[in-house]
């Protein structure tokens, strides 16, 4: 099982940690250089904030191309990239007005379009939902447009970040992943991941996970301050080899 460190800080990308980072668009989009990559990274687009901040999505599917296209270049090792995609919790939905269908379908026609824009950038498709049915219909969505996903590097899988209970978010993995998908679970917990209760997802094969730094850790802007936060964030995850590994760098 491979995890993400997601985390608030580029600079942190120019570090050999030995674990793959996901940085958000909301922190690149803005800045006039960036950290060259050491190693592998993946770029979530924001969207969560996003459309709870502001109900839609403030710039279209050539603008954020053109972010990532620039990312890609400039930063280097980029794995993959999620697409603007609509999440489906009932207060992100009452901000923007629209069904969770809606979302759904939303978030296919994005990442069709920015397939269309460029298909030579690594976007990947994400399936949203509440319940596992209603993942399975998002999944079925993608198919009818041609896009085969179990063909594919990976899926996300999105809207489980803030569910706590590892029965649900277990359920909604088996069923994606029994359509033969290689899955990554956006902002996944260890409560959510069952790794308490005998790693049953571990043995899945090409799933994988992000681990957020801890919020309350994102408080230090001075390099002093980030390394703590770097340290205690990688003490968490559910990979402890990985994590004595990268935390023995930062030593």
């Amino acid at each position: 099982m491979k995890v993400y460190l997601g985390t608030h800080q580029p600079s942190w990308l120019a570090r050999d940690l030995g674990v793959p980072m996901l940085v958000s668009h909301r922190r690149l989009a803005d800045r006039r250089s960036f950290p060259r990559a050491v190693g592998e990274w993946a770029l979530d687009s924001g969207g969560f904030t996003e459309l709870a901040l502001h109900g839609r999505w403030r710039y279209d599917a050539r603008s954020y191309v053109a972010a990532v296209r620039r990312y890609a270049g400039e930063i280097g090792n980029l794995a993959w990239a999620a697409p603007q995609d609509w999440m489906v919790e009932a207060h992100v939905r009452a901000r923007t007005g629209l069904s969770l269908r809606a979302h759904q379908q939303r978030t296919v026609r994005n990442y069709l379009r920015l397939r269309d824009l460029a298909p030579e950038l690594p976007f990947i498709p994400v399936a949203q939902g509440d319940t596992v049915a209603d993942y399975l219909r998002c999944a079925d969505s993608y198919e009818r447009h041609d896009v085969d996903l179990a063909s594919l590097p990976l899926v996300g899988v999105g809207s489980v970040c803030r569910r706590q209970h590892s029965g649900e978010v277990e359920r909604i993995v088996r069923a994606l992943h029994a359509r033969g998908l290689r899955l990554h679970g956006f902002g996944v917990k260890t409560s959510g991941l069952a790794l308490r209760r005998g790693d049953r997802l571990q043995r899945l094969g090409g799933v994988e996970f992000q681990w957020p730094v801890p919020a309350r850790l994102h408080t230090q802007p001075s390099q002093r301050g980030q390394l703590p936060a770097l340290r205690a964030g990688l003490a968490r995850t559910p990979e402890p080899d990985t994590a004595r590994r990268a935390i023995a760098l930062l030593a």
